[in-house]
């Protein structure tokens, strides 16, 4: 029986990888040197995709799939596919934000904690000996009680917003409509900001959110506040994040990610209430695999015609 022929166009997990290479012919554009050549006589050959957020497809790369009815992208973001190209080609797509939650939130957690304790600072006044020359490190502010705004309450919101609570924190939270739990709804992004200590972005990327976290919502959260950004560097002006954080706008912030990765702006990380994770969340063995046995299954679902297993409803 013939193989479906399968693009990758970035590679899964080794475990993964060894399933798609026994179920299908792969191609890797992910290894070829011409890649433009190498789309062009392969991908007519085609029916589904291996992508990851990480890479690019556009809808001048799809000309060359003609035959392509499946894209599997092993990551939750994904702005750098065109979706509503993958729509206009009547092609289904899958992401795997389904297996990634938990080590996001857990992420999210550990960086409010960090950057609200000042572990890292305080770390280094414990290993270079200032806290025997110097004495006690200074008072901070207590977590219960504080009011911690997410930013996007989809499936990852909701698990920050568990681990949140236990802590004694008032959680309140923006969405595209007011969901069913015990928490302070807010329309308006802006006005979320201004009601929050600790405003905690998990919005997805694209053009939508570009910059959604601007000057004057660092400003609202004010010299107290902690901007906490697991989603995308793109979501957060991040000049204007810098000249907050320099100018005492902002107190502090806690960052998975960037605009310019994996090199961000010097002046961003030489700041000393700045806590820098390098775009890391979903990054254990567990959850990695299970993102990429994701795209396997959702991979095996359409060619077995069985519903996906995690759709992404492109545009109309």
């Amino acid at each position: 029986m013939t193989k479906p022929d399968i693009l990758v166009m970035y590679p899964a997990r080794p475990h993964a990888m060894a399933q798609l290479e026994q179920a299908y012919t792969l191609h890797r554009y992910d290894e070829a040197a011409d890649k433009p050549a190498f789309l062009a006589q392969h991908g007519p050959k085609c029916s589904g995709v291996v992508i990851n957020g990480h890479a690019t497809l556009t809808h001048a790369m799809l000309q060359h799939l003609p035959n392509c009815r499946i894209v599997a992208c092993s990551s939750a973001g994904f702005e750098s596919i065109d979706v509503e190209a993958l729509a206009d080609h009547g092609i289904a797509f899958t992401n795997t934000s389904a297996a990634l939650y938990d080590d996001v939130a857990d992420a999210a957690l550990m960086l409010t904690l960090a950057a609200r304790r000042e572990l890292v600072q305080a770390h280094g006044y414990v290993q270079t000996g200032e806290w025997g020359e110097k004495g006690p490190w200074p008072l901070l502010s207590t977590l219960t009680g504080k009011r911690a705004g997410i930013l996007g309450f989809g499936t990852i919101g909701k698990a920050i917003a568990a681990r949140f609570a236990p802590l004694k924190l008032e959680i309140g939270y923006t969405a595209r409509s007011q969901k069913d739990v015990p928490h302070q709804y807010f329309a308006d992004p802006m006005a979320l900001a201004d009601w929050a200590d600790i405003l905690v972005v998990i919005v997805p990327g694209g053009e939508e959110t570009d910059g959604m976290v601007d000057a004057a919502m660092l400003g609202a959260l004010g010299p107290t506040g902690t901007l906490i950004n697991v989603a995308r560097g793109s979501v957060v002006d991040e000049p204007a994040l810098i000249d907050a954080l320099t100018t005492g706008a902002l107190g502090s912030a806690g960052l998975d990610v960037y605009q310019n990765e994996p090199q961000p702006d010097p002046r961003l990380t030489a700041l000393p209430n700045v806590t820098l994770y390098p775009h890391h969340a979903s990054g254990t063995v567990e959850t990695r695999d299970a993102m990429a046995q994701l795209v396997v299954d959702n991979l095996a679902a359409h060619f077995q015609g069985n519903p996906l297993l995690t759709p992404v409803a492109v545009p109309a």
